[in-house]
């Protein structure tokens, strides 16, 4: 099952999410994320958080339309936007794809980026969406095949440490069990030569950004 979590961020090139969604989806808006939804005309499945950033009437809009409504308290130790990814692993979705998790406020931007480090089932893939971009984790000792189009910019980022025995093949700057260093710019800007590339490492974890030259 694939899951939409709308979060209170920017949401770029907003009407590319129409496109996106389909009747199956598992809606929920992390508080003031429901707002983006109500916006363009997304009737939620869930709205979770302690809703100090959605306005009253957008509330009792929710109510009305049938929108399940999880409230927590606004002194607790996660995020809204932490609280929709729990609440889409519990439900069973098995692809999870975030809107509106960047924005203005840097410390939200970086934990919400940070977020998809957090533990979810091996079988779950957790992305963020933004308009022309996305951002996914990519964990070692497993093949990974990230699907764009020739021409499309792909920057690997090392989380936690140097990244090593790193292979990459489909781009224009490949990799040979090689190593990208923590804290390193070498991973930034390649290029897909094919509609797929292929990353490879044995040790680490990877910040995967894919830049689509068309809105995703």
């Amino acid at each position: 099952m694939r899951s939409l979590i709308f979060a209170n961020g920017i949401l770029n090139h907003s009407g590319n999410v129409l496109k996106i969604l389909t009747p199956d989806d598992l809606i929920i808006a992390a508080d003031g994320g429901a707002g983006h939804c109500l916006n363009l005309g997304i009737k939620p499945d869930v709205a979770i958080g302690d809703f100090d950033s959605l306005s009253p009437g957008h509330l009792n809009q929710l109510k009305k339309t049938g929108t399940e409504i999880i409230r927590h308290p606004v002194r607790k130790n996660c995020t809204d936007l932490e609280l929709a990814l729990k609440l889409a692993v519990d439900r069973g979705a098995d692809e999870i794809l975030i809107f509106g998790a960047l924005g203005r406020r840097w410390d939200m931007t970086i934990a919400n980026i940070f977020m998809l480090a957090a533990p979810v089932p091996a079988q779950s893939q957790v992305r963020i969406i933004d308009g022309f971009q996305e951002i996914m984790l990519l964990c070692e000792m497993k093949p990974h095949s990230i699907h764009g189009r020739a021409g499309d910019i792909l920057s690997l980022v090392p989380l936690s440490g140097d990244v090593r025995g790193i292979t990459l093949g489909g781009l224009e700057y490949p990799l040979q069990d090689d190593i990208l260093k923590f804290g390193a710019t070498r991973g930034i800007s390649n290029v897909l030569v094919d509609d797929t590339a292929t990353v490879y490492f044995k040790q680490g974890q990877l910040l995967c950004i894919l830049e689509s030259r068309t809105c995703r």
